[in-house]
């Protein structure tokens, strides 16, 4: 897809080698600083690896000039990183955005990009999994028009509890 120049010239595209880096770094520091993943998770490593995502996901950054403000990974169903996806599904993970630029449109202008990439390629919805402890994201999503579908929710191996969110898209 072609780039998409969001609020306040934040520019939403596929991410780089060169941001691979910085991008791994903001997702554990969202992740893990701000308390919903355990440090010592094995989780950890594959929010860090966003090379290893990028191989088999496609990777979205969202940048002002050369900074990295946020970031999430789109995976198509049957693909390495879909864990929820359905046929018909596409899904995305690993939404982070940097405290810096919350409040700017950052994460909305991601998730809207992952709904345009739905609606052109013909998927029926998107979905997402997201933690009790996210509440900012959950409003976000919300306010998007995603709903909990609780028949499909789901047990991190440690068992905190992940709620299952679907927005339909209209062909």
């Amino acid at each position: 897809m072609v780039d998409a120049v969001g609020h306040g010239g934040v520019v939403i595209r596929d991410a780089e080698p060169g941001d691979f880096a910085a991008v791994g770094d903001l997702t554990v520091e969202v992740y893990v600083g701000e308390g919903h993943v355990n440090p010592r998770s094995l989780y950890v490593a594959e929010l860090a690896d966003t090379g290893t995502r990028a191989e088999s996901a496609e990777v979205l950054v969202a940048v002002r000039g050369d900074e990295v403000l946020g970031s999430l990974t789109i995976a198509r169903p049957g693909t390495p990183f879909a864990d929820i996806a359905r046929p018909g599904e596409l899904e995305f993970r690993m939404l982070a955005v940097s405290k810096r630029a919350r409040g700017l449109g950052v994460g909305t202008t991601l998730v809207e990009r992952v709904i345009e990439t739905a609606r052109v390629e013909g998927f029926e919805a998107v979905v997402l999994t997201t933690m009790p402890t996210m509440q900012d994201a959950r409003r976000l999503y919300e306010r998007l028009g995603f709903v909990e579908v609780p028949e499909r929710g789901w047990h991190t191996d440690a068992g905190l509890p992940l709620t299952v969110m679907r927005l339909g898209i209209g062909r």
